[in-house]
């Protein structure tokens, strides 16, 4: 019996520098250098600071990762050529190319969305779990909601490999709107665990703040207006009066309007496609308000979950890229021409990539 192709991942699209060795889609090895205390103090991401240490860094998360087998058992490398930050996306490029021609292995070119929205079938090195146990069976069609720092989308999956964005941000990102509010609240970068943590302790009718999109029937999500609420509220309360209970009723009000209007899209799209399973994916996935009203939805419509065995596949890392990538290996989906190979910052679900 052929065993499963060994794929080398790499993913720098963004503040992660991740590589990951999967054996199908079993994970051998994850490993993530972060850059969040780079960024931290200017409140965001800086693209020539990721950049910088990417080039830093990159040499030594590949070989860390590669530690479990040894570089000729390789069969595959991969790489995420975007969505992403264009100088930042280059770094990982790069890097793969050099492998690929050096050991003569394939190139796999690979979305970062669908790394986020496969990764909930990623199978752990030391068991399996209920959604990706050896058994499993992905039933179609499926919906997916990738909620992150960068994209909030739904999207119709057809077969793995066939996409439609069913609705996508028009604006910020969940993620950025996190940010954003944490900074006007003068908490610290990012803003959403902090967010979510303090929202524990608050009350989330304290404030009047509105749901976005409540009226629209499209699948589409806007988070600019929330913040601009947010925004004129704080200004209506001088500082001194902003004490610690404050914070936190105004961070799970903020918490509550953004997640409602989440889950308000989530459910007109379970309505209209019907799907068997929905898939999550991306960092904002692990707010414990939005997963427990995602449930709660999919209990509602006796929709099953999928939600990656570990918090550490919901943020950017490698081993998701692999999932990804191995579903193109067994469809021999490879870069024919290593040279074309090209970042692709604006890539969107549902091009057909680099064959």
């Amino acid at each position: 019996m052929k065993r499963e192709p060994i794929i080398l991942s790499i993913e720098t699209s963004c503040d992660e520098t991740a590589a990951a060795v999967t054996l199908g889609r079993q994970i051998l090895s994850n490993v993530v250098w972060s850059q969040i205390a780079i960024h931290r103090p200017w409140g965001g991401v800086v693209p020539s600071l990721a950049k910088r240490a990417h080039q830093e860094h990159i040499d030594e998360v590949v070989n860390t990762a590669i530690k479990p087998v040894n570089w000729q058992k390789i069969d595959a490398v991969a790489v995420t050529a975007g969505p992403g930050l264009a100088i930042a996306l280059e770094v990982g490029i790069k890097k793969a190319k050099e492998i690929a021609e050096k050991y003569k292995k394939p190139l796999i070119a690979v979305d970062h969305m669908e790394g986020h929205l496969l990764s909930s079938l990623a199978k752990n090195f030391k068991f399996h779990p209920a959604n990706g146990g050896a058994n499993f069976k992905l039933e179609f069609p499926a919906l997916g909601l990738l909620v992150s720092g960068g994209h909030t989308e739904l999207v119709l999956v057809k077969e793995i490999g066939q996409y439609q964005i069913l609705g996508q941000t028009l604006d910020d990102a969940a993620g950025e709107a996190f940010d954003k509010v944490a900074k006007m609240l003068g908490l610290g970068y990012p803003g959403g665990p902090i967010i979510s943590q303090l929202a524990e302790g608050g009350d989330e009718a304290k404030f009047d703040l509105p749901v976005p999109m409540v009226r629209s029937q499209s699948l589409n999500f806007s988070f600019s207006g929330l913040k601009t609420a947010c925004l004129y509220k704080l200004k209506e309360i001088p500082h001194k009066r902003r004490d610690e209970q404050f914070i936190k009723d105004f961070a799970a009000s903020f918490q509550s309007a953004l997640v409602q209007s989440i889950v308000l899209k989530l459910k007109k799209a379970i309505e209209r496609y019907h799907p068997q399973q929905v898939l999550l994916g991306g960092g904002v996935i692990n707010n414990l308000a939005l997963l427990q009203q995602i449930k709660q939805v999919a209990r509602q419509y006796q929709v099953s979950v999928l939600v990656p065995y570990s918090k550490k596949l919901l943020t950017d890392n490698a081993a998701m890229i692999g999932v990804a990538a191995y579903y193109k290996f067994k469809r021999k989906e490879f870069v024919k021409n290593i040279n074309k190979l090209d970042r692709k910052p604006n890539l969107s679900l549902e091009e057909y990539l680099f064959l």
